[in-house]
C-alpha cells in the first residue's frame, strides 16, 4: 500500500524526550494508518475509519485500562 502521501501525527502527550510513540495518518482515502515512530520504514497497521473510531472510543471509555 502506498503511504507516501500520509501526514503522520504524534499525540501531544507523546512528544517528550522519549521516542516510544506511535504516529497516526488520517488523511488517506478510506483508511487510517498507524506506525511506530522508532521504525517509520517498517510496515504500518491499516484500519478502516470505523475500526479506528471503535478503537478510539474504547480508549476514551476505559475499556483497555
Amino acid at each position: 500500500m502506498d503511504l507516501s502521501s500520509a501526514e503522520w501525527h504524534k499525540s501531544t502527550l507523546s512528544q517528550g524526550d522519549g521516542n516510544n510513540c506511535v504516529e497516526v495518518a488520517r488523511n488517506l482515502p478510506g483508511i487510517v494508518a498507524v506506525r511506530d515512530s522508532k521504525a517509520p520504514d517498517e510496515p504500518s497497521l491499516i484500519f478502516t475509519f470505523s475500526e479506528w473510531s471503535a478503537f478510539v472510543s474504547g480508549i476514551r471509555d476505559g475499556r483497555f485500562d
